[in-house]
């Protein structure tokens, strides 16, 4: 049978995935920040390249 009163963990387990979601967005961002800085060096060092 089910357990009687408040349920368990939720608050945690919905603090958890809040927190977890947080990072992992940060690290999306960091990755295509890092991503678009590459970008533009690579491109800077051909147009000197070239000039």
């Amino acid at each position: 049978m089910a357990k009687a009163g408040k349920e368990k963990n939720t608050k945690n387990k919905s603090k958890h995935t809040k927190l977890m979601n947080r990072k992992k967005n940060k690290l999306r961002q960091e990755k295509e920040a890092r991503a678009l800085r590459l970008k533009a060096i690579v491109k800077a060092v051909q147009n000197n390249k070239e000039a």
